[in-house]
């Protein structure tokens, strides 16, 4: 393919529609179990009498530039409308509901949750914080959502009134003086970019809605490589640092997570496996093998796949042996990304009453352009 033609196919087309759709769904879903699970020790954990100060979480966010809303009152009205809030958005963006819009106030409650208490975060909490940011700028909504079943309304009043309550309360943040900075460019841009999107959507046609269709595929297939690039780094520098450690050398790193009470969840189950050599030994290797040679498995599909059940069956026995359900399912909706379409396909062919893609947000494509922007 020419420079000119891939260039040509990345701005017509938005790749990979159905796996994002399909982290979309994985992100969404982890996030919104992890809420649920701790809504009856939340105040503990991000109230504003946690063991963690305002005045320290404050500390924490100036210094790193981060951001939460949990942070501008310490009432606790204030702290149980955010979590409601993040729950709700939570749910929004797993069903497709106006996704471009949900995608961004997931976006907040997951930082603004997260950021409020970072000292109890793991890694699944860092993977579902960086895939919150990508989602935002994805079309993740053009399949497996609410979105892609509706019909195109003649008049979006929905829309045009959620958008100018987001616009009501961004202003009303900046006159409070409690969103300021880099973050408030950031808000504001989406709030500009969206309005633009919908003025020139629903009232021109033609050249300005086939470069808006441009813009919007290049940053979604930009954004669809980013989350790509960071499972696959994140695979290569886990197994390489593993390498370097001398139990994983010898074959026995695997047997001691085991035998931490703290992360034995079936004690009788983690004794039977540990108690013998050859599945330790199996774990372990095996651990390492895929995660190094993971990345380099893209170039074949075949391989590919077999890699990514392995990613997932790891995974998996994690959640079951050592306890870690949502750092599992947050890596596993990452893993999603690779996922094959003709998979996809079938799924969404067997479960979808009426499997269609989304007018509002299809790309004005040919078919043949669109047969063939998915990742394979």
């Amino acid at each position: 393919m020419s420079l000119a033609g891939g260039f040509e196919r990345i701005t017509r087309t938005a790749l990979g529609t159905y796996q994002t759709a399909a982290v979309r769904i994985g992100v969404a879903a982890t996030w919104l179990g992890f809420l649920l699970r701790e809504w009856p020790n939340r105040h503990e954990l991000y109230g504003p009498e946690g063991p963690l100060s305002s005045d320290l979480a404050a500390q924490y966010v100036e210094d790193y530039g981060s951001f939460t809303v949990l942070l501008w009152s310490e009432s606790a009205w204030w702290f149980e409308a955010c979590y409601v809030f993040a729950i709700l958005a939570a749910v929004a963006l797993l069903l497709g509901w106006r996704t471009r819009t949900a995608s961004v106030l997931f976006m907040i409650g997951v930082l603004s949750v997260q950021n409020r208490n970072p000292l109890i975060s793991d890694g699944g909490d860092n993977v579902l914080h960086l895939m919150a940011i990508y989602l935002v700028l994805t079309r993740c909504g053009r399949v497996f959502s609410l979105d892609a079943r509706r019909a195109r309304p003649t008049r979006d009043v929905t829309g045009v009134l959620l958008w100018s309550a987001l616009a009501l309360s961004l202003v009303t943040a900046f006159a409070f003086g409690v969103l300021g900075g880099g973050w408030l460019l950031i808000f504001t841009g989406l709030l500009v970019v969206h309005a633009v999107w919908w003025a020139v959507d629903r009232h021109t046609g033609g050249e300005p809605r086939a470069v808006c269709d441009m813009i919007a595929n290049l940053v979604h297939n930009g954004a669809v490589l980013m989350i790509i690039v960071q499972v696959c780094v994140l695979y290569a520098t886990a197994g390489w640092y593993k390498v370097q450690g001398t139990r994983w050398l010898d074959g026995t790193a695997a047997y001691y997570p085991l035998q931490v009470a703290d992360f034995q969840p079936w004690p009788a189950l983690s004794d039977a496996v540990s108690a013998h050599g050859l599945p330790v030994l199996l774990m372990t290797y095996g651990t390492v093998i895929v995660q190094i040679a993971f990345p380099f498995t893209l170039f074949n599909r075949r391989i590919k796949n077999v890699m990514l059940a392995c990613l997932i069956t790891e995974h998996l026995a994690i959640a079951v042996l050592l306890g870690l359900p949502f750092f599992s399912l947050a890596m596993i909706s990452a893993d999603l990304i690779f996922l094959p379409t003709s998979l996809l396909r079938r799924v969404r062919a067997k479960f979808a009453a009426r499997p269609r893609e989304s007018p509002v947000l299809e790309s004005r494509v040919p078919a043949s352009g669109a047969a063939s922007s998915d990742l394979r």
